[in-house]
């Protein structure tokens, strides 16, 4: 048996015994019964520049959440908005402009008593995401998260990139489960308890506010609550692969900028079967060959569980294998290119996830 094989296998083994724990994860964590009560009072805000047609409907659907509701758009820009939805000018100066908007809202709207909620305009809210993401906030949560979950993609980019947050162990219910450490969370639908609103206005100049946020919350003792409903985003038209590519290359930049030790086990125990299986068939080695099938095996399994209750569960499930040659791309890709793309500027990510302007490259 050659090295290369051994490796392989080893290789393999890991990533096997790590599905297998996310699958056993999820299991105790599904049987955990959501908490009751009165709802909270909360405002909404969503911070919001140049919105796009999608992003309009998403805020003029109706939501049906029982408590109290204060729905805020924070923009440069007034859209045309239904009865019951709110604008707040702004139109911050600071790099992270999202960060900019929330920061001006924080200093101007909240009231005594009402948690604070905000999530982004591609987002489409409901009660159920309401109440997931304020009830930690009710019982002392620092900081609440929604795992996003796109839904209606078409095209084998969009296929891709919905299968890579729905399907795969890069799916952030999966990472949530997963995490040591400060706990991974995806920014586009965040509960903001008072320590988190004290910590965001340092953050203007981070790209990755969310990851920032969960590590020094991590740092004072605090955790990071899930929210049981998801985030659920209408996806787009179809992007293009290319356009996938650079998109989860950028959110790999993110990584590498904030917790640059997390970065390997990328490759090494989220998207590592497209290359184990083709070592398997390249080598011909049976071991290898059946290591490598008992992964595949889990792999539909995780993704089975994680799209347990969609309508459109074959084809989502069935996906995930997309899903990690996407995230394979994005990874090499942020190896090749140093710079990254953000809100139509390119910078150059420093320790920390602080961005500094660059000249584009070639």
């Amino acid at each position: 048996m050659s090295g290369l094989v051994l490796i392989c296998l080893a290789w393999a083994a890991v990533a096997s015994l790590f599905t297998a724990v996310t699958l056993l994860r999820l299991g105790r964590a599904g049987s955990t019964a959501p908490s009751a009560g009165p709802a909270p009072d909360v405002l909404l805000l969503r911070p919001l520049d140049e919105p796009t047609e999608r992003e309009l409907s998403n805020l003029a659907h109706p939501v049906d959440y029982p408590g109290a509701l204060r729905h805020v758009v924070v923009s440069p820009y007034r859209p045309r908005l239904p009865q019951g939805v709110a604008w707040l000018y702004s139109d911050p100066v600071a790099p992270n402009r999202k960060v900019g908007h929330l920061t001006y809202a924080l200093a101007t709207l909240p009231r005594p008593g009402e948690l604070v909620l905000s999530v982004d305009a591609d987002v489409a809210v409901d009660g159920a995401l309401i109440a997931g993401l304020a009830r930690p906030l009710a019982a002392g949560a620092a900081l609440s998260t929604a795992a996003p979950e796109p839904f209606g993609a078409r095209g084998l980019g969009g296929r891709a990139s919905q299968a890579l947050l729905r399907s795969t162990q890069h799916a952030f219910v999966a990472l949530h489960a997963m995490s040591f450490g400060a706990r991974a969370l995806c920014g586009k639908a965040l509960g903001l308890g008072t320590e988190a609103r004290a910590l965001l206005p340092d953050l203007g100049e981070h790209i990755g506010e969310d990851l920032e946020l969960a590590l020094r919350l991590h740092a004072r003792g605090r955790e990071v609550a899930l929210s049981p409903a998801p985030a659920r985003i209408p996806a787009p038209a179809d992007p293009g692969v290319p356009a996938a590519v650079r998109r989860f290359s950028r959110w790999m930049h993110v990584l590498r900028a904030h917790r640059p030790g997390v970065l390997p086990t990328v490759p090494v125990l989220l998207c590592p079967t497209p290359l184990l299986l083709a070592a398997a068939l390249i080598t011909g080695s049976p071991w290898l060959l059946g290591v490598v099938a008992v992964l595949v095996a889990q792999r539909t399994g995780l993704a089975l569980r994680l799209t347990r209750g969609q309508p459109d569960r074959p084809t989502a499930a069935g996906d995930w294998f997309l899903g990690e040659l996407l995230l394979l791309a994005a990874f090499v890709r942020a190896l090749l290119f140093r710079t990254v793309a953000w809100r139509g500027r390119r910078f150059r990510l420093q320790r920390g996830g602080r961005m500094q302007p660059a000249v584009e490259e070639p």
